[in-house]
């Protein structure tokens, strides 16, 4: 009986799907016996259904989930414009360059006709997001807005528990890893992109003191903060994207100055990554809400380590692998096909309801699934 509705199933499968079988390890698990996935089609029917089912062609932002509101958050917007940018490098299909201009007009409407904002961190994610854009269109609007918001987050340095970007206005004590991490990375790219050696002296300050005051470097776990009024650490505060920003910070740098220590760094939060921050080798749920775009930031970063020349091919190969089962888990048990809809377990389908937060991580994994793919990277 299970032969015949096994035999059924695979008659229904979507379009994308291929004839090859899957390489994952049969664990007793039907979902393992599914074929090859067409990984440019599944990227596409994510990124697409971001669109359909959370774009406001009213306001020109993503709504914060797909019921039909019309609540606007900042900082989720900017890895909406980050998937756009992925759907469009890797198909160049100007139908994704075609909501560039609409976001950047909406999206700066719905926060007070400005960039500027009390949380530092969600000024940077939109900063990456503006440089990203700027790099792949030549639009000078895009620089001008990533350098005006880079004036604003260096605002926030300050020498409380000896440095650091504080994570709001107002709370100079609090110093988090998702305040400092993304403004390493976007200090080592506008250094990269523009030449300005004061951006490469931030990139490094800013690494140095994350580095030195937020990470366990014998085993590559970030905490979340330090309160410069108490020295508190928060120790069991530990989070994926805290994880994927540490590692993009550290390939950056690596990228500027070639020096393998800064790829060990990453290489160790990455490490510790999948083997604790899982559930049976799945980037475990961080919930909804914000948490929801937890694993997807982690996915973005450990996507780019992974593509490093100078990443040593036994670990090159893990990556890989985790990637694919992650990838291939998401695809095959987590996704609502009828919406192409992400919940925040990849083992679980969400119902005709989804969040934000959760379909940009499943947009970012299957994004990131089909740019390794075209590379020949999975095997």
């Amino acid at each position: 009986m299970m032969k015949k509705i096994y035999i059924i199933y695979l008659l229904m499968l979507p379009f994308w799907f291929a004839c090859e079988k899957s390489e994952l390890p049969d664990n007793g698990d039907d979902d393992n016996d599914k074929e090859t996935i067409d990984w440019n089609a599944a990227a596409t029917a994510g990124s697409d259904a971001l669109i359909a089912s959370f774009w406001n062609s009213n306001g020109k932002y993503f709504n914060t989930d797909n019921s039909g509101n019309t609540t606007f958050q900042y900082w989720p917007n900017a890895h909406a414009l980050d998937v756009l940018t992925d759907a469009y490098e890797r198909t160049n299909d100007t139908k994704y360059r075609s909501y560039f201009d609409q976001w950047f007009a909406g999206v700066k409407a719905r926060n007070g006709n400005s960039w500027r904002n009390d949380y530092y961190d969600d000024m940077e994610w939109n900063a990456l997001a503006l440089l990203r854009v700027y790099k792949v269109t030549n639009d000078t609007k895009y620089k001008e807005a990533a350098l005006e918001l880079w004036g604003y987050i260096k605002e926030g340095w300050n020498d409380n528990a000896g440095g650091g970007i504080t994570w709001k206005k107002g709370m100079e004590y609090s110093k988090n890893a998702c305040s400092n991490g993304p403004a390493a990375i976007l200090a080592a790219r506008l250094y990269q992109e523009f030449g300005n050696e004061d951006d490469r002296e931030w990139a490094v300050r800013i690494y140095n003191w994350l580095k030195t005051t937020l990470v366990n470097t014998n085993n590559g776990m970030v905490y979340d903060n330090i309160n410069s009024n108490t020295g508190e650490i928060k120790k069991e505060w530990v989070f994926t994207y805290n994880q994927g920003t540490y590692i993009g910070s550290a390939v950056e740098l690596h990228k500027i100055f070639n020096e393998k220590s800064y790829l060990n760094d990453a290489v160790l939060a990455a490490d510790y990554t999948i083997s604790s921050l899982v559930d049976n080798s799945i980037l475990k749920s961080e919930g909804t809400g914000d948490g929801g775009l937890f694993k997807g930031i982690f996915i973005r970063y450990f996507t780019d380590l992974i593509q490093q020349e100078r990443l040593d091919a036994p670990a090159q190969k893990r990556y890989l692998q985790f990637m694919k089962l992650n990838a291939e888990t998401l695809w095959n048990q987590g996704t609502n096909k009828s919406g192409t809809l992400f919940g925040p377990n990849w083992r679980v389908k969400p119902g005709a309801t989804a969040g934000l937060t959760e379909q940009l991580s499943g947009c970012m994994l299957i994004e990131a699934a089909a740019l390794l793919d075209n590379q020949d990277r999975f095997q």
